[in-house]
């Protein structure tokens, strides 16, 4: 079975077919229907390969992310396949899990496939084999920074703003002694989120302790250790300021097991604001930053550079795009208890 069936079926051209199952928005809407009906009862699967082949395009996108097992990557995935999806893409999906030979691998793959862009979501990951893609003349999108390449976007995450009113809704509460578990120090975003809370400390003029200032790893572990650390101290902190939402969760483990309670003698604010941090005990305080305005502004770079004409020349320098973040408030937070 092939287009031509199709087209027979719906009363048709081949043409009509083609455009409709391209998603040209200029296809009657009357036909367009027809089209996907006869489609649905043909119970029809286009060959993709071959239609990449005849018309030169693929409309695969790439998604290379850092690891799947951190909450925050699977959400990221679920908001860029509905883009992709809804503006007629695939998207072929890797996880390298900080693993260079993977990485090879991955980007070996999408040549094969031909997609017609990347996002890297690896927030910072040194990645030595992407010149591979750009030789390609392939588009790339980055968070927070990347090498310079051609027809690249930076997805700035605005990390200041949302650590900021995280450190003012602290200092609301009456608290002066403020740790920070921060993350991986060769993750950028690490880097970026920990001197926004150096900077926000400053700010608000409050004492920056260098015993308080843990350094982590984004994981349950890492916010488990990092809590038993700071919890032993002669003098504890009265609230901390995790990288991310993993490291607050396994801060909070560790806090009831030594019988601290949260928010009374500890208050806790993560970062992300994964799905999980709603459904933890108590539901915690955290910086959000939208996996769906990541994925929409990744998505949508992504498109603009594969569907412009091919006689457009290419801009030298990076598009830049602002992704906002905002302070949610929960229960982990709370007035502090210390004088």
């Amino acid at each position: 079975m092939d287009i031509r069936d199709v087209a027979r079926s719906a009363k048709v051209s081949v043409a009509t077919v083609s455009r409709t199952m391209n998603l040209v928005p200029t296809v009657d809407e009357k036909l367009s229907r027809r089209v996907w009906q006869a489609i649905e009862e043909l119970n029809f699967y286009p060959n993709t390969q071959a239609r990449a082949l005849k018309s030169g395009r693929s409309r695969i996108f790439g998604l290379i992310l850092s690891e799947i097992t951190n909450p925050f990557f699977p959400e990221l995935v679920q908001g860029f396949e509905e883009s992709a999806i809804k503006d007629g893409y695939e998207i072929l999906i890797t996880s390298i899990s900080h693993d260079h030979s993977r990485m090879e691998l991955a980007v070996r793959r999408m040549l094969e496939r031909k997609v017609e862009g990347v996002a890297v979501m690896t927030f910072g990951v040194e990645l030595p084999y992407l010149d591979r893609l750009a030789a390609a003349d392939i588009p790339l999108v980055f968070v927070d920074d990347g090498p310079p390449v051609p027809r690249r976007t930076i997805l700035q995450v605005d990390y200041a703003t949302g650590i900021r009113q995280g450190v003012q809704h602290l200092a609301a509460l009456g608290h002066q002694r403020i740790a920070c578990i921060s993350g991986p120090p060769q993750q950028l975003s690490s880097r970026l989120r920990y001197d926004a809370f150096l900077e926000s400390m400053r700010e608000m003029d409050l004492p920056i302790e260098p015993e308080l200032l843990v350094k982590g790893d984004h994981t349950l572990q890492g916010g488990a250790a990092g809590a038993r650390r700071l919890l032993s101290l002669q003098q504890p902190p009265t609230a901390v300021m995790c990288s991310n939402d993993l490291t607050a969760i396994g801060l909070l483990r560790a806090a009831s097991q030594a019988h601290v309670s949260v928010p009374r003698d500890l208050s806790v604010i993560g970062f992300d604001d994964i799905h999980l941090a709603d459904f933890v005990s108590p539901p915690l305080t955290t910086v959000r930053m939208s996996r769906a305005a990541l994925a929409e502004a990744a998505v949508g770079a992504l498109r603009s550079h594969a569907e412009a004409s091919p006689d457009r020349i290419a801009p030298e320098n990076a598009r830049f795009v602002s992704i906002p973040t905002l302070l949610t408030v929960r229960r982990s937070t709370g007035l502090c208890a210390w004088p």
